[in-house]
């Protein structure tokens, strides 16, 4: 190898060691700060130059097959959407302090080199479901962006919901909706409690189902 290859893998070496250092340091202080997507996982998850997972906040993309857990319709499409925005490239990560999942992963907004979010792109598009709580940031647009993707049945809103149990138990401070047999659903207060006809109308009011009684039947 001649002196200028060598120099030119040295400086790559360093170049990247630095990037990997300035954005640990980022990651355990800074609320946003820029960071290099260099590999996305899935429709909401990605792997930044450190090595750190983020988990986009305020949605949750349809599943691709992992291990022995077979993919959700639309699953592969979110992916390489998102995979079209941010891979290899320079984005924005604001996590306004919404701290990890329990996975470890980073939760945060991610915005595009034009200044785009990310995550309600998603939403938009079809390609993600709200997954909010009555304190996420930009919870309005989120809903809002819902549903027009619900009016236009774009994505996974062109599916069939199936409408397994007479009505819907909602918890106004999870945003999350039950069945009615879910042990969830029947603790919830009667002040916190909101009952929807149908699943349509909860994700209508951004509402995500619960995982553990999955009232839709579609997880």
């Amino acid at each position: 190898m001649n002196k200028t290859l060598r120099y030119s893998a040295t400086t790559v070496t360093i170049l990247f060691t630095v990037l990997f250092i300035i954005g640990s340091v980022q990651c355990a202080h800074a609320r946003r700060f820029k960071a290099y997507v260099k590999y996305v996982i899935d429709g909401d998850t990605i792997v930044i130059a450190n090595g750190e997972k983020i988990r986009y906040l305020g949605i949750n993309a349809p599943e691709i097959p992992h291990k022995d857990k077979k993919g959700q319709p639309f699953g592969w499409k979110a992916t390489n959407f998102n995979k079209k925005l941010v891979l290899h490239k320079w984005v924005t990560i604001d996590t306004r302090g919404a701290g990890r999942d329990q996975y470890g992963r980073i939760l945060a907004f991610v915005f595009l080199p034009n200044g785009t979010l990310e995550n309600l792109l998603l939403v938009k598009k079809g390609l993600a479901y709200c997954y909010l709580n009555n304190r996420t940031p930009y919870i309005r647009q989120f809903i809002r962006a819902q549903r027009m993707a619900m009016r236009r049945h774009k994505g996974i809103w062109s599916l069939p919901i199936k409408k397994l149990v007479p009505y819907y138990i909602g918890d106004r401070r999870s945003m999350r909706f039950h069945r009615p047999s879910c042990k969830y659903g029947r603790h919830i207060s009667r002040r916190h409690k909101i009952i929807f006809h149908t699943a349509w109308q909860a994700y209508w009011y951004g509402y995500f189902p619960c995982k553990k009684c999955n009232p839709t039947g579609n997880q």
